[in-house]
């Protein structure tokens, strides 16, 4: 009697542990009906894939994975379109996307209007009536860049003036690094005649005079921009859901802020703990920022999401860009500086000692460093820094060099050495392949971001728009790795041309490790979080030519749809 009541309570517990493991393997959500591009090389392409609890619960072939369905269980034909992993932003500044909603867009075309200096204050001006902007509040634009206008010159607060006398305006350079100003803001920034330029810093000036002509530059311009006035903590609550549609609608479920002050740290962790996340954000705080942040946010908390809000790491930014001319060089450029200097090779935004001192702060706090660095005497300086403090002890942390755009083939054998991963910028092919060739050269300008041989050195690669420097639009940016087509129509570098599935690996698996996060993240596998994105056309199908067009139809975050092209955005998913 006693042998069979323990062989009934045997086979009641292995009944209920069936029970629960088949209730386990029911799916919630079934995608069936298309490609699925699983960026998994063990697996690298499936049939259907099925979602449970905000995860990935099955994925292979349309038959086994329909025997998952239940009575609840949500099907969704794909219709032949296809299914890939959410987006990894490689890097941009997330906390741009509260501001530009209400700023104009300058870009040149195809980004924006801005063909020429009457392209660029037709938008201020339709910007300021849109808004009702009073005159004592700033007119701003954002996208400037000189070298793509048709009028061949740069913009000045000349130009400005005459359509704002009494108002201030200033339009952001694409860089980031600097803007045009008019007067009443060159005003309101106290930069005049007696002005002098800082070390790393470019105050054009007005032909034979000391006289501000209207554009600023790096040094010049940073200080200022970090203490121009922002909205309302409320109205930048307000303006989450808006912004993070900006990513939502490119696919992206992970964005980074790479280059955080103290008082955005704060405010993402605000609305982190409003439930205002949507999707995945990692923060970079600024180095001059850093020892604030650690205050308040010691580093052992680094690296782990609180209501998708993660601080990744410190940023450092080592010189300026090569498209304003302020990138640093081991050798001149062939148009000279910015205001005309002869023998210019940039200059860097920190001497080699700051350098140093910024880099031995970073590794010796044990979290993530990821650094800007455009010419290749900035990539010097960081691996000079990084081969006196660190070498190949913090190789586990994923030091990043942010762009990486000019790197020699030298460097990158020590990016090999010392496991540095570079987050590449392939987008400059095509909007600024032109000014390279005239700033730099065909041969440095053919081995821009050179993805191609990174990858064949066996580098790990990142990709990125740096938004706001360029729209986020991650099939623009597959694009242009694979075909590094210039405005002009010129391939630049065809040597660095990489495949589909390379560049899209850059977008997802390896921008995850960039991350430290290819566990949870970054492919089609089972047990990974559910981020999942929709696409009109298979990328690794169509003509290389056609990717850019390739539409987002619908972004997921673990299982829930926070982007659905032409529906209303509900915050609250599905």
């Amino acid at each position: 009697m006693r042998r069979n009541f323990t062989l009934l309570v045997f086979l009641c517990a292995c009944y209920l542990l069936t029970g629960a493991t088949l209730s386990a393997q029911t799916a919630e959500v079934i995608y069936h009906g298309g490609d699925v591009v699983t960026v998994d090389d063990k697996n690298p392409t499936a049939e259907a894939l099925a979602v449970q609890g905000g995860k990935i619960l099955a994925v292979g072939k349309q038959e086994d994975i329909l025997k998952l369905k239940g009575a609840a269980t949500k099907l969704v034909d794909l219709k032949g379109k296809t299914l890939v992993p959410g987006f990894l932003d490689g890097h941009s500044h997330f906390i741009n996307c509260l501001q530009v909603s209400r700023q104009a867009n300058c870009f040149s075309p195809p980004a924006g209007p801005g063909k020429s200096i009457a392209d660029i204050i037709a938008a201020l001006k339709q910007t300021q009536r849109k808004y009702s902007i009073p005159k004592g509040e700033f007119v701003v634009g954002y996208g400037y860049d000189g070298n793509a206008l048709s009028d061949g010159r740069e913009m000045t607060a000349d130009d400005l003036d005459r359509a704002f006398p009494d108002q201030p305006v200033f339009v952001q350079h694409v860089s980031l690094h600097g803007a045009v100003c008019n007067s009443a803001a060159l005003k309101r920034f106290k930069v005049t005649k007696d002005t002098p330029t800082p070390a790393g810093g470019v105050i054009l000036r007005k032909p034979g005079s000391m006289e501000p002509a209207g554009l600023l530059m790096e040094a010049a311009w940073i200080p200022i921009f970090s203490t121009l006035p922002k909205p309302s903590e409320a109205e930048l609550l307000k303006r989450f859901e808006a912004g993070q549609e900006i990513y939502a609608a490119a696919g992206v479920t992970t964005a980074q802020e790479g280059a955080t002050m103290a008082a955005d740290v704060a405010l993402l962790q605000k609305a982190a703990a409003q439930g205002l996340l949507s999707i995945d954000v990692t923060a970079y705080p600024f180095i001059t920022e850093a020892k604030a942040v650690f205050e308040k946010n010691p580093p052992a908390s680094f690296g782990k999401y609180t209501n998708r809000l993660k601080l990744g790491g410190i940023k450092i930014t080592a010189d300026g860009s090569p498209q304003g001319r302020t990138a640093f060089f081991s050798k001149p450029y062939l148009t000279g500086g910015p205001g005309g200097e002869p023998d210019w090779r940039g200059e860097p935004l920190f001497p080699q000692a700051q350098i140093d001192e910024f880099v031995k702060f970073v590794y010796d706090s044990g979290v993530q460093l990821i650094i800007h660095c455009n010419g290749d005497a900035a990539i010097d300086m960081f691996l000079e820094a990084h081969e006196k403090v660190a070498k190949d002890r913090f190789a586990d942390k994923r030091t990043t060099v942010i762009h990486s755009q000019f790197v020699r083939k030298d460097q990158l054998a020590k990016y090999v050495e010392y496991k540095i991963i570079p987050s590449f910028f392939t987008e400059h092919c095509f909007y600024f392949g032109e000014t390279h060739l005239k700033n730099r050269g065909k041969e440095q300008t053919y081995f821009l971001s050179p993805m191609k041989t990174a990858i064949e050195m066996g580098i790990t690669c990142a990709n990125h728009t740096d938004f706001n420097v360029s729209p986020i639009d991650q099939m623009f940016v597959l694009w242009s790795a694979v075909n590094r087509v210039s405005r002009g129509g010129e391939v630049i570098g065809p040597e660095e041309r990489i495949t589909p599935l390379q560049s899209l690996k850059a977008l997802t698996i390896d921008a995850a490790h960039m991350y430290q996060e290819e566990r949870t993240k970054g492919s089609l596998e089972v047990g990974k979080l559910a981020d999942l994105v929709i696409l009109d056309k298979n990328p690794l199908k169509v003509e290389p030519l056609a990717i850019k067009e390739i539409q987002v139809l619908e972004t997921i975050k673990e299982g829930k749809t926070i982007y659905r092209k032409g529906a209303v955005r509900s915050s609250a998913g599905n």
